[in-house]
């Protein structure tokens, strides 16, 4: 099966009412696990690479990478650029044989973001790539997005109807409530549902999408924190609002904070309880295969996209 763009994907979600796991990744480990995961579970699944992996890992690398997994598992795989800052670095991924991009352009005026946005559109879609962007910020911090709790507004849906309508975009990110990292709520968690059930009402059958989703599962931060880690207090999305949110039009949840946390705690108790180990063999394997089971635990569990891929075939 070739690599996909994500429209038929989102159009099998929307209709479902189930999401794709958009999953980050930098290395082969990381890939091998989400996708030995989707395999099990014969989900379709998003690999997404923000442009400070591209650079850590190589692009040329990264793109064999994941030809190799859709060699070895024929899976529904779509390979997305995560919150590309400009045209010319979306223009490199489509180049480069990336089936889908986003465009965030979410700090820029209203007007500016369109234009962007519509500028990777008229490109991406003359072969066949499809475009994600981005209205409204999100808090905080992954990689190269940083947004204070100040900055961060909620999408308008208003706007959001314009936006959609004037750049072509194929899916939209939208704030009510994620952030980025793993400190995502200082109090209880809370997302505007309401804010999200009219932005779906008014874009019908378009597909959203939620950003800064990582529900920074206790296990594995409890895990970290025994074998040395230091990131107290940590707090995610909580996984009944991920789910809720799937039957809201929310077709694409992105995660990448749970799957580091799962794999450093991995790494970490290895390295403590065997100190003389220095096989990498022998902690990147568990660091795997702890991905393998935090994936296929939201696939099954949360995202609800178990045989999504049957649907594809």
């Amino acid at each position: 099966m070739p690599l996909m763009n994500s429209r038929e994907i989102f159009k099998n979600a929307y209709e479902g009412k189930y999401a794709i796991g958009a999953f980050n990744v930098n290395n082969m480990e990381i890939i091998q696990g989400i996708v030995a995961a989707a395999k099990k579970e014969e989900s379709a699944v998003i690999l997404q690479v923000s442009a400070g992996a591209r650079k850590y890992a190589n692009p040329i690398y990264l793109r064999k990478l994941v030809e190799a997994a859709i060699e070895e598992t024929n899976l529904p795989i779509v390979l997305h650029l995560d919150h590309g800052d400009s045209f010319e670095l979306c223009k490199s991924c489509i180049d480069d044989g990336f089936s889908s991009v986003m465009i965030d352009g979410s700090a820029l005026p209203f007007e500016q973001n369109i234009e962007m946005a519509k500028r990777v559109v008229d490109y991406a879609h003359e072969r066949n790539v499809t475009v994600e962007a981005e209205l409204g910020k999100l808090a905080g911090v992954e990689d190269e997005v940083n947004v204070s709790i100040e900055d961060a507004t909620y999408t308008n849906p208003d706007q959001a109807v314009e936006f959609v309508e004037r750049t072509g975009i194929d899916s939209l990110a939208i704030a009510i409530g994620t952030s980025h990292g793993a400190y995502k709520f200082t109090g209880e968690p809370s997302l505007d549902f309401a804010r999200l059930e009219k932005i779906s009402n008014m874009l019908p059958n378009f597909p959203l999408v939620l950003h800064g989703a990582s529900s920074v599962i206790p296990k594995y931060l409890e895990m970290c924190n025994m074998y040395g880690g230091q990131i107290p207090g940590a707090k995610g999305v909580p996984e009944e609002m991920l789910n809720r949110a799937s039957k809201f039009g929310v077709c694409k949840i992105n995660v990448d904070t749970d799957l580091r946390m799962a794999m450093t705690a991995a790494i970490r108790k290895v390295m403590i309880e065997n100190p003389k180990e220095f096989d990498p063999r022998k902690y990147l394997g568990p660091g795997r295969d702890a991905i393998e089971e935090i994936v296929r635990h939201k696939i099954s569990q949360v995202f609800g996209s178990t045989g999504s891929a049957l649907k594809l075939k």
